[in-house]
Order: structure tokens, then C-alpha cells, then sequence
């Protein structure tokens, strides 16, 4: 496990992820600079290094709590990394992970191409 500190803004930020997720097959969260803030850059940052978007994932963070409509915080993939951002704020990042954890591992499966049968345990949220 890898934990690093990027300064504000998008280039510092696609740099950090595009340095973690290269040849990394695992989960990558990123913590902070989602909202309207003028130094809130972290989508612009996660959206240059993206090679594909998973607005589902996103989707389902917001909706875990009514301040989620304020995030901006994307989801996809760079190579086999899934990279997700959530919010700044310990409580609602636990929150926003806790709404999209039981299909990552399914998701990384799918991504390392294992096979992958679709899991009948997952519980909606």
C-alpha cells in the first residue's frame, strides 16, 4: 500500500496518478479537492491520466448522501488501475467507498482478465 500527498492542482495531480497507476493492477482512491473550492482540481487531474470513464461509479458515490451533488469526483481506469476520487472529509469518503466496495474486486477481476463470472453476492445499496 501506497499513500502520497500531490499539491494542488490538475497537472500535480494526473502526475501522482499516472506515477501510481503505471503497471499497478489495484484499486487507486484519491482523497480531496472534488468540490467547488478555486483550488478543487482533482477531476480535471483524474480525467487527463483516464483511459476510460466509469460514471456508474461516480454516480453511486454521490448518491450515498446528500452533499455527494456536490462532488465533482470522477471514476475509470488508466491501464489496469481503477481510480476513484472521493470526497476530502474522512466521514464521507468512508461514506463513498462503502457505496461502490463490493463490486471492486469483481471490477479489478474483470480488468486483470481472469475470468470473471458475474457475482450473485453483491447487495445493492
Amino acid at each position: 500500500m501506497e499513500h502520497r500527498v500531490s499539491p494542488d492542482g490538475a497537472e500535480e495531480v494526473a502526475n501522482a496518478l499516472a506515477h501510481m497507476a503505471y503497471f499497478f493492477n489495484g484499486l487507486i482512491v484519491s482523497t480531496g479537492g472534488t468540490g467547488f473550492g478555486p483550488r478543487d482540481k482533482t477531476p480535471e487531474g483524474t480525467r487527463r491520466v483516464l483511459d476510460r470513464r466509469a460514471s456508474g461509479l461516480s454516480e453511486a458515490m454521490r448518491a450515498v448522501n446528500p452533499l455527494g451533488r456536490l462532488s465533482r469526483g470522477v471514476a475509470g481506469t488508466r491501464g489496469r488501475a481503477l481510480i476513484l476520487n472521493v470526497a476530502g472529509s474522512p466521514g464521507a469518503a468512508v461514506e463513498m467507498l462503502d457505496a461502490v466496495l463490493d463490486i471492486v474486486p469483481h471490477a479489478l477481476r474483470l480488468m486483470s482478465g481472469r475470468p470473471a463470472a458475474h457475482p450473485s453476492t453483491i447487495t445493492p445499496h
